[in-house]
Protein backbone atom coordinates (compact mmCIF):
# COMPACT_ATOMS: atom_id res chain seq x y z
CA UNK A 1 0.00 0.00 0.00
CA UNK A 2 1.34 3.83 -0.69
CA UNK A 3 2.46 5.68 2.11
CA UNK A 4 2.28 8.65 -0.56
CA UNK A 5 1.21 11.39 1.54
CA UNK A 6 -0.16 14.92 -0.35
CA UNK A 7 2.03 18.00 -0.47
CA UNK A 8 3.88 20.48 -2.58
CA UNK A 9 4.89 18.45 -6.27
CA UNK A 10 2.59 15.89 -5.54
CA UNK A 11 -0.50 14.97 -8.29
CA UNK A 12 -3.49 14.34 -6.65
CA UNK A 13 -6.35 12.62 -7.71
CA UNK A 14 -9.91 12.97 -5.97
CA UNK A 15 -12.91 12.41 -6.16
CA UNK A 16 -15.88 14.86 -4.68
CA UNK A 17 -18.75 16.71 -4.21
CA UNK A 18 -18.70 20.53 -3.69
CA UNK A 19 -21.79 22.31 -1.88
CA UNK A 20 -22.57 25.34 -0.60
CA UNK A 21 -24.25 26.75 2.63
CA UNK A 22 -27.80 25.59 1.72
CA UNK A 23 -26.45 21.92 1.00
CA UNK A 24 -27.23 22.64 -2.76
CA UNK A 25 -25.03 20.37 -4.85
CA UNK A 26 -22.59 23.01 -7.15
CA UNK A 27 -20.15 20.31 -8.45
CA UNK A 28 -18.97 16.79 -8.46
CA UNK A 29 -16.53 14.06 -9.60
CA UNK A 30 -16.27 10.38 -9.31
CA UNK A 31 -13.93 7.98 -9.68
CA UNK A 32 -14.97 7.16 -13.13
CA UNK A 33 -13.97 10.74 -14.17
CA UNK A 34 -11.82 12.17 -11.02
CA UNK A 35 -10.40 15.79 -10.19
CA UNK A 36 -7.16 15.49 -10.80
CA UNK A 37 -4.72 18.80 -9.94
CA UNK A 38 -0.84 19.58 -8.92
CA UNK A 39 -1.04 20.24 -5.22
CA UNK A 40 0.91 23.20 -4.10
CA UNK A 41 0.38 25.19 -7.41
CA UNK A 42 -2.15 27.45 -6.90
CA UNK A 43 -5.25 25.30 -8.97
CA UNK A 44 -7.48 25.17 -6.34
CA UNK A 45 -8.47 27.29 -3.70
CA UNK A 46 -6.21 27.62 -0.80
CA UNK A 47 -8.55 26.37 2.18
CA UNK A 48 -8.99 23.38 0.21
CA UNK A 49 -5.21 22.53 -0.31
CA UNK A 50 -4.93 23.22 3.11
CA UNK A 51 -7.36 20.77 3.95
CA UNK A 52 -6.08 17.90 1.95
CA UNK A 53 -2.20 18.68 3.58
CA UNK A 54 -0.93 15.33 4.41
CA UNK A 55 -4.04 12.87 3.20
CA UNK A 56 -2.94 9.59 2.10
CA UNK A 57 -5.21 7.63 -0.44
CA UNK A 58 -8.16 6.16 0.54
CA UNK A 59 -8.78 8.71 3.20
CA UNK A 60 -12.09 10.52 3.21
CA UNK A 61 -12.39 14.55 4.37
CA UNK A 62 -15.05 17.16 4.61
CA UNK A 63 -13.02 20.19 3.90
CA UNK A 64 -15.43 23.49 4.96
CA UNK A 65 -13.96 26.61 3.05
CA UNK A 66 -14.84 29.76 4.34
CA UNK A 67 -15.01 32.62 1.82
CA UNK A 68 -11.53 33.87 2.64
CA UNK A 69 -10.23 30.69 1.96
CA UNK A 70 -12.49 29.94 -1.00
CA UNK A 71 -13.29 32.39 -3.75
CA UNK A 72 -13.61 35.49 -1.42
CA UNK A 73 -15.53 38.24 0.01
CA UNK A 74 -18.00 39.87 -2.14
CA UNK A 75 -16.48 42.74 -3.72
CA UNK A 76 -19.27 45.60 -4.49
CA UNK A 77 -16.67 47.45 -6.26
CA UNK A 78 -17.14 44.74 -9.11
CA UNK A 79 -20.77 45.50 -8.88
CA UNK A 80 -21.70 47.75 -12.12
CA UNK A 81 -23.31 49.61 -14.05
CA UNK A 82 -23.06 49.95 -17.91
CA UNK A 83 -24.88 50.89 -20.38
CA UNK A 84 -26.36 48.75 -23.10
CA UNK A 85 -23.82 51.01 -25.50
CA UNK A 86 -21.18 49.53 -24.05
CA UNK A 87 -21.51 46.16 -25.69
CA UNK A 88 -20.84 45.31 -28.87
CA UNK A 89 -23.58 46.07 -31.72
CA UNK A 90 -23.80 42.09 -32.39
CA UNK A 91 -24.70 41.17 -28.76
CA UNK A 92 -27.81 41.15 -27.14
CA UNK A 93 -26.81 40.69 -23.18
CA UNK A 94 -28.68 38.65 -21.39
CA UNK A 95 -29.30 37.58 -17.25
CA UNK A 96 -26.89 35.30 -16.73
CA UNK A 97 -24.61 35.97 -19.69
CA UNK A 98 -20.78 36.00 -19.14
CA UNK A 99 -18.20 37.86 -20.75
CA UNK A 100 -14.62 38.50 -19.62
CA UNK A 101 -13.06 42.30 -19.41
CA UNK A 102 -9.81 43.69 -18.96
CA UNK A 103 -9.05 45.64 -15.74
CA UNK A 104 -6.78 48.41 -16.44
CA UNK A 105 -4.07 46.43 -15.30
CA UNK A 106 -4.77 44.23 -18.10
CA UNK A 107 -6.15 41.73 -15.87
CA UNK A 108 -8.87 39.61 -17.00
CA UNK A 109 -12.05 39.68 -15.00
CA UNK A 110 -15.26 37.61 -15.95
CA UNK A 111 -18.62 39.42 -15.19
CA UNK A 112 -22.00 38.41 -15.50
CA UNK A 113 -24.76 39.93 -16.31
CA UNK A 114 -27.05 40.36 -12.86
CA UNK A 115 -30.20 41.89 -14.60
CA UNK A 116 -31.28 44.31 -17.46
CA UNK A 117 -33.96 47.66 -17.05
CA UNK A 118 -33.79 49.38 -20.35
CA UNK A 119 -30.20 51.21 -21.08
CA UNK A 120 -28.69 49.97 -17.75
CA UNK A 121 -26.50 46.87 -17.23
CA UNK A 122 -26.38 45.65 -13.98
CA UNK A 123 -22.81 43.19 -14.05
CA UNK A 124 -20.97 41.75 -11.59
CA UNK A 125 -17.33 40.90 -11.65
CA UNK A 126 -17.00 38.61 -8.87
CA UNK A 127 -16.75 35.37 -8.76
CA UNK A 128 -20.00 33.16 -8.83
CA UNK A 129 -19.27 31.30 -5.57
CA UNK A 130 -17.46 34.75 -3.72
CA UNK A 131 -18.69 35.47 -0.41
CA UNK A 132 -20.00 31.65 0.28
CA UNK A 133 -19.06 28.87 2.88
CA UNK A 134 -18.68 25.68 0.58
CA UNK A 135 -18.20 22.20 1.74
CA UNK A 136 -16.14 19.67 0.09
CA UNK A 137 -16.35 16.07 0.92
CA UNK A 138 -13.47 14.64 -0.53
CA UNK A 139 -12.03 11.14 -1.16
CA UNK A 140 -7.99 10.39 -2.10
CA UNK A 141 -8.15 8.12 -4.98
CA UNK A 142 -4.30 8.29 -5.78
CA UNK A 143 -1.03 10.27 -5.50
CA UNK A 144 1.78 9.96 -7.46
CA UNK A 145 4.94 12.49 -7.49
CA UNK A 146 4.27 15.14 -10.34
CA UNK A 147 7.13 14.93 -13.42
CA UNK A 148 9.32 17.88 -14.04
CA UNK A 149 7.48 18.91 -17.07
CA UNK A 150 4.11 19.41 -15.07
CA UNK A 151 6.17 21.34 -11.98
CA UNK A 152 7.36 23.50 -14.86
CA UNK A 153 3.67 24.05 -16.12
CA UNK A 154 2.14 23.96 -13.05
CA UNK A 155 -0.45 21.88 -13.77
CA UNK A 156 -1.46 18.11 -14.02
CA UNK A 157 -1.14 16.12 -17.11
CA UNK A 158 -3.84 13.88 -18.22
CA UNK A 159 -3.10 9.97 -18.37
CA UNK A 160 -2.26 10.07 -21.79
CA UNK A 161 0.54 12.90 -21.72
CA UNK A 162 -0.10 16.22 -22.54
CA UNK A 163 -2.73 18.47 -24.55
CA UNK A 164 -1.71 21.96 -24.77
CA UNK A 165 -2.88 23.10 -28.48
CA UNK A 166 -0.06 25.05 -29.82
Amino acid sequence: MSKELIENGKVVQLAFSLKNAAGELLDSSDSSDPFVYLHGSSQIVPGLETGLEGLKVGDKKQVVVPPASGYGEIDNELKLTVKRTQFPANVVPEAGMQFESRSPEGHGLVFTVDSIDGEDIKIDGNHPLAGQTLTFSVEVLAIRDATEEEKTHGHAHGAHGHGHSH
